[in-house]
């Protein structure tokens, strides 16, 4: 089977990135399936293309290989844009997707329904060795509920209530939300990823 490299370690994102690619008969490979050690990048950008490269070009440089990386996050308008980069971290580092839910809303505990408007991104960046790294955006919109809801997804996914649904995404069967979400607008803009398929 072929196979694809996608930059990250986190569980959520290589579930979504295997279901996307299985109708491919595409194999995805994650650093955890690497068995060499490999260091822990450190997301030093300014901007989701920044962090996203930073993460595709390193893994690239050390292993030889064409890499696929994303850097997502959650833009909520009231509080002008964030957390954005820092939605993984917005309650502190190491803190749970459940710590960065309860901190988001404290922060909006005074907005109102209708001024909640936020959006999901996600910016995914193709390095190759010896070729200009290539990135893709996608951007899924809606807005930020009162409460946590259902159980599917991970991060923001169940207080985000995507425009046209009643539900968050967390509440979502994982095909539908594959539909809608940022991460699929993204990979649907792929139009080279054939060439970094291995095998």
């Amino acid at each position: 089977m072929k196979k694809i490299l996608i930059a990250t370690r986190n569980k959520g994102k290589v579930r979504e990135f295997r279901d996307f690619f299985l109708k491919y008969d595409i194999e995805v490979e994650s650093l955890l399936d690497i068995q060499q050690d490999l260091p822990e990048v450190e997301e030093t950008g300014k901007t989701f293309e920044e962090n996203a490269a930073i993460k595709a070009e390193q893994i690239a440089e050390i292993l030889k290989v064409p890499v696929l990386a994303d850097d997502s996050g959650l833009m909520v308008d009231a509080l002008n844009g964030a957390p954005g980069i820092y939605s993984a971290r917005y309650a502190g580092e190491g803190k749970s997707d459940e710590d960065n839910n309860r901190k988001l809303l404290k922060e909006l505990y005074q907005v109102p329904k209708g001024e909640r408007s936020a959006r999901f991104v996600c910016v995914l960046a193709i390095a190759i060795p010896g070729e200009e790294t290539t990135f893709y955006r996608g951007e899924c919109e809606g807005e930020i509920g009162t409460e946590p809801k259902g159980i599917n997804g991970f991060g923001y996914d169940p207080l985000f209530i995507p425009n046209d649904y009643e539900q968050t995404m967390a509440e979502l069967d994982p095909s539908e939300k594959n539909k809608i979400s940022h991460r699929s607008h993204a990979i649907r803009k792929l139009e080279s990823w054939e060439k970094i398929i291995k095998g």
